[in-house]
């Protein structure tokens, strides 16, 4: 077995149920990096509060949902540690601690602080732990002594906060406890929704990862495709449909020969959408089965996430000792 190249750690809120965004968006990179790092993979459900303290709904419900369709997708609870934020007390330790040593502007330029508070104009947002949330998110990554976070662009300026905090506190304590992280860019397929904005729930545009097989079909009617398009033999411009963006995914092989066709008017949007139902089908029905079968072992779940938080409370309190000593609490 080759040796794993470092640790990771990556999240996510609890939504529920995912769809095909947070498929090619954060878990088939997952998958990968299981096999090539030590990752920890956790549902962060206190991260979950810092906007939706006022109505944070079944979040248990939706982090048994999220879990079951890692597992199915091809996530291994026997290469990855899985587990939920909340059952490691630490992280709120490390994060109470590190927010004694955190200047209170490097929390105010995070660009994403500013973007969100636009963004959800009209909640109230003026709380600590949505303006600390980043802090939060650099003690969940710092107590795995995680040396490299997969992250979306827009996320990079947390893990430049989380190195500046590691950097601060081996410096300020004399302790090299904290490794520096680095940035791991996620590589992000591109797919839209169904109405060809981003793939969102909140915009009912979305297709469940798990989706039950016999309705892809009539999801993928509902995709919009060239508006130019008027019979079956006009040409089409592939660049501006939906069809075609899913294409490039779930058949590959045969994209350039599809835009070539679809150019041409040789291939009418009807074939093209039955052509890529097929291959959706071919690609999520074994989906769809592993986690039918999770279903109806419900404990399945419930071990994988117990057995996960104790992997990881072992080794967050073992660098909580190493953070105690360094700040002269034991």
């Amino acid at each position: 077995m080759a040796a794993k190249k470092g640790i990771i750690l990556s999240g996510m809120r609890p939504t529920g149920r995912l769809h095909l965004g947070n498929l090619f968006g954060a878990l088939e990179n997952w998958i990968h990096l299981q096999d090539q790092y030590e990752c920890y993979f956790c549902v962060v459900d206190w991260h979950a509060l810092t906007t939706a303290y006022e109505s944070p709904g079944n979040i248990q419900e939706d982090v048994r949902e999220m879990v079951m369709d890692w597992l199915s997708c091809g996530i291994d609870p026997e290469k990855a540690t899985l587990f939920k934020q909340s059952d490691v007390i630490e992280h709120a330790e490390l994060h109470l601690l590190f927010s004694m040593l955190t200047p209170l502007s490097w929390l105010e330029r995070c660009p994403t602080y500013k973007e969100q508070m636009q963004q959800m104009e009209g909640r109230n947002l003026a709380t600590y732990g949505f303006l600390g949330y980043p802090l939060l998110q650099a003690a969940d990554i710092l107590i795995y002594k995680a040396n490299a976070v997969p992250v979306g662009e827009d996320q990079a300026p947390h893990i430049e906060l989380t190195r500046e905090v590691a950097r601060r506190f081996n410096y300020l304590y004399g302790k090299q406890i904290f490794p520096e992280p680095e940035t791991l860019l996620n590589e992000f397929k591109i797919i839209p929704g169904l109405d060809k904005r981003k793939m969102s729930k909140s915009y009912n545009n979305y297709i469940e990862i798990a989706i039950a097989p016999a309705q892809i079909p009539e999801k993928v009617r509902m995709m919009i495709t060239d508006p130019a398009r008027i019979r079956k033999d006009d040409p089409g411009n592939p660049q501006i449909c939906s069809v075609f963006a899913f294409q490039r995914i779930f058949n590959a092989e045969a994209v350039e020969a599809i835009a070539q066709e679809c150019r041409e008017g040789t291939i009418g949007c009807v074939q093209c959408k039955n052509l890529l139902a097929g291959k959706m089908k071919d690609y999520l029905e074994p989906i769809y089965h592993r986690r039918k079968e999770i279903e109806s072992k419900p404990q399945i779940v419930d071990e994988v996430m117990a057995r996960g938080a104790e992997q990881a409370r072992n080794t967050a309190q073992a660098t909580m000792k190493e953070v105690r000593a360094a700040m002269g609490l034991i």
